[in-house]
């Protein structure tokens, strides 16, 4: 069977009235959307130079963004998403590494990108709220759809990963993968025509374009953008556009259900929501809340491995692989580990066994690659296999559970384990937002555990209740109960909510956050103060290691 391709679905969104697109207080059709999407095409063809015909984008959730999107599908370009969050260096290195021939920005982006002492002209950027933009696209305002058709191979984004683990690499996604994507998705996921599809997710994100935006394209459903996601904006939203669908990534739930409950919080037109890397309660809670249905989904941009939910899946767990060729593998050897056991209380008694990387032995001919990075492409297609970087488990009935990034392992008197499941026991203190753990050094050998906790508003931490509450935990293992909780504000993420732990992991104990400690073996935390910052140091030099405190 052949899929179409981006270009297809949108040639087959020409003349249809349906409502397309939902911004703020305008509405546009499915036409009307197309129809920008040639006169954008046309200005970027007019524009064309030699190289790549990459086009960068550096915008909010706004039209114009999607505008471009379909621009590029329809000319055969290559649409860069370029991350509003990123700043100096890092953002210049994103626009250069792409190789991107155009911008398009606004106001705001020039002045972030200006400094940067890029090699681009001031014709090579468009200021989409600048009079001289419209004056050029009203040029275009009668163009022809473009004759030439993109093959199904044509480049047509580069989405950058989020970065939570080291540098954000490019995505490639071509033209014929994301309308598979959509076409299939709409199908799997129930969108239907007169679906309304809500996306406060930004477009740059991988998540925002294949889980919503593709979907609703392939079926003719409405989509409704936000600038940016909004926790306490998202059920006025909601209850403005009519949405009936909403995607979502990263602590997004958390942050929503930190907003004050109120008794008609259901009382809105939500069916279903679709994302990754919410908390079993999170997830449980939002259901109840606001009366839709969550599902949770295992992917990546790069689309090597999926794993989904089916009915039976056990709680925690991500659910099965789509096919028989995803497996936990040991990383070293590439030998199958074996399946997790567990003790009556649900306590992970084989981690260290257990515990490996995702890999899909056939993911790797459905990945296409990052753009000018072939170390990191080895890196995921290791024998001809995709090798995700994620930790996991797989139980006896072959349900896969999530354990960590590859760099979230843990190892404390020898023993190793991985930080996810930590981090699902804490999720269940009603208090906490986020929980995020990870490993800072012992002084004599090997690491300890460290965890920071963003609290929902107006909670204080209570050490005796937490002590408590560690006690009460059946499958907590012996070596998991945090030796430092680190109580912050905020947590650090990316432009797409998800978590970076190496700010966390650098900073340890000596910070700005009050750190609570557990100094003996008994679950007992007090307040950590400069004479025992001081001790602890002198602990790592009494056993010769404090380079690891300054390394």
């Amino acid at each position: 069977m052949v899929l179409p391709t981006v270009d297809d679905l949108l040639r087959a969104r020409a003349g249809d009235a349906h409502p397309g697109l939902r911004f703020e207080g305008s509405s546009m059709s499915w036409d009307e959307v197309v129809r920008a999407g040639v006169e954008r095409a046309a200005l970027a063809l007019a524009r064309r130079r030699p190289g790549p015909f990459h086009i960068g984008v550096l915008l909010e959730n706004v039209p114009e963004y999607l505008f471009w999107l379909g621009g590029a599908a329809l000319a055969g370009a290559t649409i860069v998403g370029i991350n509003p969050t990123r700043r100096g260096p890092e953002l210049a290195r994103d626009v250069v590494h792409t190789d991107c021939q155009l911008v398009v920005t606004d106001q705001n982006g020039l002045e972030v990108l200006e400094p940067l002492g890029l090699a681009l002209g001031r014709d090579q950027i468009l200021v989409v709220d600048d009079p001289s933009y419209q004056a050029e696209l009203a040029s275009c305002r009668d163009a022809p759809m473009p004759e030439a058709r993109p093959s199904p191979d044509s480049l047509l984004l580069l989405v950058f990963t989020s970065g939570s683990t080291g540098a954000p690499k490019a995505v490639r996604c071509s033209t014929g993968r994301l309308g598979a994507i959509g076409t299939r998705a709409a199908p799997r996921y129930g969108f239907r025509r007169d679906d309304v599809c809500y996306c406060s997710m930004p477009l740059f994100h991988g998540n925002a374009l294949m889980a919503l935006w593709a979907p609703a394209l392939s079926t003719g459903a409405t989509v409704a953008i936000r600038r940016k996601f909004s926790a306490s904006g998202f059920l006025p939203d909601v209850r403005r556009f009519g949405a009936t669908f909403f995607n979502y990534v990263g602590k997004s739930l958390a942050y929503i259900l930190a907003t004050p409950e109120l008794p008609d919080d259901a009382d809105n037109p939500l069916e279903r929501g679709f994302g990754t890397e919410a908390s079993e309660r999170d997830i449980e809670t939002f259901q109840r809340r606001f009366g839709c249905r969550i599902v949770e989904g295992y992917g990546m941009s790069e689309g090597g491995a999926n794993i989904v939910r089916v009915p039976d899946t056990p709680k925690g767990a991500l659910g099965r692989p789509e096919n028989d060729t995803t497996f936990i593998l040991d990383p070293g050897s590439g030998d199958e580990c074996p399946r997790a056991c567990f003790d009556g209380h649900g306590r992970l008694l084989n981690g260290d066994r257990a515990i490996g990387e995702i890999v899909n032995k056939s993911g790797a001919a459905g990945f296409e690659g990052y753009y000018r990075n072939d170390e990191a492409d080895a890196e995921r297609t290791r024998f001809g296999w995709y090798w995700t970087g994620d930790l996991g488990y797989r139980d006896e009935g072959g349900f896969f559970y999530f354990a960590g990034r590859g760099t979230d392992w843990l190892r404390v008197d020898s023993e190793n384990f991985a930080a996810a499941p930590i981090e699902r026991i804490l999720f269940r203190l009603p208090e906490v937002v986020m929980a995020a753990v990870y490993a800072v050094p012992d002084p004599q050998a090997g690491d300890q555990v460290m965890v920071a906790l963003e609290l929902r508003p107006g909670a204080v931490f209570d050490p005796d209740g937490f002590a408590a509450f560690l006690g009460a935990q059946d499958d907590l293992g012996t070596k998991w109960a945090p030796r430092f909780v680190r109580i912050t504000g905020a947590m650090p993420l990316t432009g797409s909510n998800k978590l970076i732990k190496k700010p966390l992991q650098d900073a340890r104990w000596e910070c700005a956050d009050p750190v609570w400690w557990r100094p003996g073996r008994e679950l007992s935390y007090r307040l950590l103060g400069e004479v025992d910052v001081a001790a602890i140091r002198k602990a790592f030099a009494d056993h010769g290691r404090l380079d690891v405190l300054t390394s």
